[in-house]
């Protein structure tokens, strides 16, 4: 009986480690590939990431958003790094708060050496913002980006303001008519910086024109600007992802826990369906 206990106390205890031990084998592995993608393009490597990873509290996966913590940790790596050497940003983010999104977009676009932006999946909002700060940015295919449309609460800033078109000032209350101030204003400075952003890359007219298109509300906050829609705009997009970032991505992992509602042969096929 006594052996039985030791053995069920060995097995708690591993269990308990076993999530920190696999934590610590994921830092470690995405170092090195960060290592391995720096030496073949000569660049320092950062990484703006946010996936729901296999860490929670109570149960709940936590999600990630860009936040101050971020700005701060992203503008020290840039200090960091001399003033000829290329930043390789890979980003993957919903978006998050516009201050700590603009601090960093802000950072690279003073950065004297080239930046490239990687977006493996999608960089949504903030993470546009950033992204239009980049000398070039590489999409996979199928990657999007996306407005960048002010939010305030759980209202888009340009739906806000059509309150005021379509009602008389006598039907508004106090409330909507304060939102709609600060709404107004909340545009105009988006829209102010998307065009500073751009006009790095090109013309004064051409860079009014996409920060407007960007910015005031043209779509939905979550509507996906593909590639082609992002060339057309005259953004600068390259498809040539390098194959560290797919690896390093897949680092990343979404939260473990019942099963999987995506399954396939994780292995390249080839030709004929099912071969290799």
């Amino acid at each position: 009986m006594e052996v039985f206990f030791q053995l069920f106390w060995l097995f708690f205890i591993l269990s308990a480690l076993s999530p920190y031990f696999q934590q610590q084998w994921l830092l470690g592995a995405r170092a090195r590939k960060m290592a391995e993608l720096e030496r073949k393009r000569g660049s320092r490597v950062i990484t703006l990431i946010h996936r729901q990873e296999a860490v929670s509290f109570l149960g709940i996966p936590i999600s990630r958003f860009i936040n101050i913590d971020d700005s701060e940790q992203v503008l020290r790596a840039i200090r960091l790094t001399d003033k000829n050497v290329p930043i390789d940003l890979i980003l993957h983010t919903p978006g998050g708060l516009v201050l700590a999104a603009e601090q960093i977009a802000e950072a690279l676009l003073r950065h004297p050496a080239k930046v490239t932006v990687f977006v493996p999946h999608y960089a949504m909002s903030g993470g546009t913002l950033i992204a239009l700060a980049a000398d070039e940015i590489v999409m996979d295919e199928n990657a999007v980006l996306g407005p960048v449309d002010p939010q305030l609460g759980q209202y888009p800033a340009a739906s806000i303001l059509k309150v005021l078109e379509k009602k008389p000032l006598s039907e508004i209350d106090d409330q909507t008519l304060i939102l709609a101030d600060v709404a107004e204003k909340a545009l105009r400075q988006v829209k102010a910086t998307v065009k500073n952003l751009l006009l790095k890359h090109m013309p004064e007219e051409k860079a009014e024109e996409v920060a407007h298109l960007l910015s005031q509300g043209t779509w939905t906050h979550d509507y996906p600007i593909d590639v082609a829609q992002a060339r057309a705009m005259g953004l600068k997009v390259s498809t040539e992802m390098p194959l560290e970032v797919y690896e390093l991505m897949e680092l990343y992992p979404q939260p473990q826990g019942g099963k999987p509602s995506v399954q396939y042969v994780p292995v390249p096929y080839r030709g004929e369906p099912g071969g290799r």
